[in-house]
């Protein structure tokens, strides 16, 4: 009962935000996440009343936001066809390896500015080149150009960035870590892990989940194909970090393109987004704030934070974007490409979480993290919508294989 009514008010909470938010001519999403710092230990605190007092409602509450993320990042992959991400394949490489280079480089240089130890300002650029763009993915089919030229290369970009970071984080925690093997063997582990699984998942993708979907479909099986679905996600989101040593985001955003060439595409919409938008997504964005403690930034760590906050931005907005330019995007779309880039989101904090618990950075720093986290996350979205308002001169939206660009997706996305 403790769950039920802890659901109750994130829901809830969730849902007005949103509504407030868009009422205010704003993504819902940013009502969302205010709401959830505002349920969080910044405000109220609500999972540690009395009440809530059991651990067990926060690792509950917790782990369905991991469910929304999936299911998020899942929607955004059916949104897209796998021809129009290998279309963006130039832009998505430019601006992916270019958004992890700026950010790691004067992430570090900012760290021995101030003076921490060599590891742990490296370790905090490799924070800053992380990116997640399930909230940018979410603002981009708000706004209907989630097929754009621009949202296609920022999901392509993203999946260049989750690579790069991880390949990253691993090659420092090899080098640093007297616990781990070290040498070029293990790194080269890594790499044909990647590349394995990324060939695996494309096949099975795209030769077999359209012939199974369909099967499954026609097989007396109350709500089968739903289900084969959610089960799909959860299997690829696992197998990209058990074996792939990628995020699990990347994972259900293949399972979404994978999805998206079946003949069943609209069926699997419509069951798949009300049990997104109705439950799981809400509680994501809710647990973004429930996670952050914006007291622990005191006088003491502030000119840091805002320093961090300042380049954390700079270097991916210039990075990514200047990767958009070289790679063939006008101004404005690398603009609007390298805001849609700046949000770190979950993916930032997993890296950090690997930080502190291998002992590399401080419990400060780690604060300072999860505040810049929350900093980047909640301007991505009005700075995304105003970008595109700016700019009125967007391109057409991409032709894929399915002509009806305006999908259920989009205008489920348009609602609070």
């Amino acid at each position: 009962m403790q769950l039920s009514i802890a659901l109750v008010i994130i829901i809830t909470a969730a849902k007005a935000g949103g509504y407030i938010s868009y009422r205010l001519g704003q993504p819902s999403v940013l009502g969302e996440l205010l709401a959830g710092i505002i349920l969080g230990p910044t405000v109220i605190n609500l999972l540690q009343h009395s009440y809530f007092g059991s651990e067990h409602i926060t690792e509950m509450v917790h782990f369905l936001a991991e469910i929304g993320v999936l299911l998020l990042m899942f929607i955004a992959g059916m949104e897209l066809h796998l021809t129009d991400l290998i279309r963006s394949g130039k832009v998505a490489a430019s601006a992916g390896i270019s958004g992890v280079i700026l950010p790691v480089v004067m992430g570090t240089g900012l760290g021995l500015l101030f003076k921490t130890g060599s590891q742990e300002a490296i370790f905090i650029g490799l924070i800053l080149a992380a990116t997640s763009v399930s909230i940018s993915a979410q603002t981009l089919m708000e706004l209907k150009v989630l097929r754009s030229k621009v949202g296609i290369s920022l999901l392509g970009a993203a999946v260049f960035d989750d690579i790069l970071v991880v390949l990253g984080l691993s090659i420092f925690i090899a080098i640093v870590s007297p616990q781990t093997d070290s040498g070029w063997l293990s790194i080269l582990k890594l790499v044909l892990a990647m590349v394995i699984f990324l060939a695996i998942a494309t096949v099975f993708g795209k030769f077999l989940l359209p012939s199974l979907s369909r099967i499954v479909k026609n097989l007396p099986i109350s709500q089968g194909l739903i289900a084969f679905t959610f089960v799909t996600i959860l299997l690829y989101g696992w197998a990209a970090e058990e074996f792939g040593n990628m995020s699990a985001i990347t994972g259900a955003f293949l399972a979404g393109l994978f999805f998206a060439r079946s003949p069943q595409k609209e069926r699997i919409e419509s069951g798949i987004l009300p049990l997104a938008y109705g439950l799981f997504v809400p509680i994501f964005f809710i647990n973004v704030g429930l996670n952050a403690n914006l007291r622990d930034l005191t006088e003491e760590n502030f000119w840091l934070f805002l320093a961090i906050t300042i380049v954390a931005i700079i270097s991916k907005v210039l990075g990514a974007g200047l990767g958009g330019l070289i790679g063939g995007l006008n101004r404005h779309e690398a603009v609007q490409l390298g805001i849609g880039m700046m949000s770190r989101g979950e993916v930032g904090l997993i890296v950090a979480s690997v930080g502190i618990s291998q002992g590399i950075i401080p419990q400060n720093i780690f604060s300072i993290i999860v505040g810049v986290v929350i900093i980047t996350t909640l301007f991505t979205p009005p700075l995304l919508r105003l970008s595109f308002h700016w700019f009125k001169d967007k391109e057409p939206e991409v032709k894929g294989d399915n002509p009806d660009l305006e999908s259920k997706t989009s205008i489920e996305g348009a609602k609070p």
